[in-house]
């Protein structure tokens, strides 16, 4: 069994096919209706988006609600805990209810004094979470993500490693050369001030009368 099989089966087989949907679009079957928005998903089902006409068909079904913040998916912690281990992913408050977003969001630089990010995307986070995103989590616990962090580690020890020996090399054939210049028997270049055994003065120039300034 491949490590991309153990970690499909270490999550409810909703999850993945849920966090790849594209939400808030038109309905197809009741695309007359003004609730036609395909904000809903039927946990049982997994056959994509629905709107609030379409749960007629799936009364005995699970079904949570997908939210919208600034043009990211987000669901309520209350809905999510019930079916989904969420230790570890930052949690938000938005409109006075506790979120978690589905989907990483990449942040192209974290802020000044940021010491935590997520582990995967590196967005900054607060506290101790360890990542932004239900996707991240997925993406962050899996066995051949931790095999490609450790092997990216272990290159960055070998390349510390390879410049420090380059380091050495060149500071060794640094001083060897300070050691063969000390020993050189040619003579120093006379400074420019000693001239024919008498010191030249720099001569001074002749001094200016400072002018009135006027606004």
């Amino acid at each position: 069994m491949g490590a991309e099989e153990e970690t499909n089966k270490s999550w409810p087989p909703w999850l993945k096919p849920l966090l790849q949907e594209k939400f808030f679009v038109q309905c197809k079957l009741h695309a007359d209706s003004h609730k036609s928005e395909c904000n809903m998903y039927c946990l049982d089902c997994t056959n994509g988006p629905l709107c609030s006409l379409c749960l007629s068909f799936h009364k005995d079904h699970q079904a949570i609600q997908i939210r919208r913040s600034s043009y990211h998916d987000v669901i309520r912690v209350s809905e999510i805990q019930k079916f989904l281990d969420i230790t570890g992913v930052q949690t938000y408050v938005i409109n006075s209810a506790k979120v978690v977003f589905l989907n990483e969001r990449p942040q192209p630089r974290p802020g000044k004094g940021v010491v935590n990010t997520c582990q995967v995307c590196y967005r900054s986070l607060v506290d101790s979470f360890r990542f932004c995103s239900l996707g991240c989590k997925i993406s962050g616990t899996s066995k051949n993500f931790e095999k490609k962090r450790k092997d990216w580690t272990n290159n960055i020890s070998d390349s510390d490693d390879s410049y420090s020996s380059t380091t050495t090399s060149i500071e060794r054939l640094k001083k060897n050369n300070d050691v063969l210049n000390n020993n050189s028997f040619t003579p120093s270049t006379p400074p420019l001030s000693a001239v024919n055994g008498r010191i030249v003065k720099r001569r001074k120039g002749i001094p200016h009368r400072a002018k009135d300034f006027r606004w």
